[in-house]
C-alpha cells in the first residue's frame, strides 16, 4: 500500500460553506494558484459534479488531467469528498479526500492525498511534494471560504 499524506485546517465558517466553495469548481482558479482551468465534466443526479478536468501548472509539474468525485455528505456540509484519477499525461495515480467536520463555530477540514507520477521519485522528496500540495490547498482554501 502506497504511502499517504494528511492535514488538517480550522476553517471559521459552517461546514455548508466550506463545502459550497469545494463544490465550485469553475471558481477554482480563482483562488487555487496552480489550477490553470476547471471544467466539471458530467454531474450525478444530486448536481455534484461527477468527473473534472483540471489543468495543472505547478512550476515544474504540468498536466491536465481528470478526477471523478465521490460526494459522501450530509445536508450540513459534513462528511467527505473523495476523488480518483481517471486519466492524465504525467500523474499515474490520485486519490484524495477532503473530511469536513463541525469544530465549534467553524469547521476542521482534513485532506489526504496519495500522488504516483509517471516518473520515478523517492519517496521522501514524493511525500515532501505532497505535504507542500496539502498546506497550499488548505490555506488557499481557508482564504477563500473566510474571505
Amino acid at each position: 500500500m502506497a504511502d499517504r499524506t494528511q492535514s488538517s485546517v480550522d476553517i471559521a465558517a459552517e461546514p455548508g460553506a466550506v463545502l459550497d466553495v469545494i463544490a465550485d469548481f469553475e471558481r477554482y482558479p480563482e483562488w487555487a494558484e496552480q489550477v490553470q482551468s476547471c471544467t466539471v465534466l458530467s454531474e450525478d443526479g444530486d448536481g455534484w459534479a461527477d468527473q473534472v478536468e483540471f489543468d495543472l501548472n505547478a512550476g515544474a509539474i504540468k498536466d491536465q488531467y481528470v478526477l471523478e468525485y465521490d460526494w459522501d455528505v450530509d445536508e450540513d456540509g459534513t462528511g467527505v469528498v473523495r476523488w480518483n484519477l481517471v486519466r492524465a499525461t504525467l500523474l499515474k495515480g490520485l486519490t484524495g479526500s477532503y473530511t469536513l467536520v463541525k469544530a465549534g463555530s467553524g469547521t476542521q477540514v482534513t485532506y489526504d492525498l496519495e500522488v504516483d507520477l509517471t516518473m520515478p521519485m523517492i519517496g521522501m522528496l514524493k511525500r515532501k511534494a505532497e505535504k507542500h500540495i496539502i498546506n497550499t490547498a488548505l490555506s488557499e482554501l481557508k482564504k477563500r471560504v473566510e474571505a
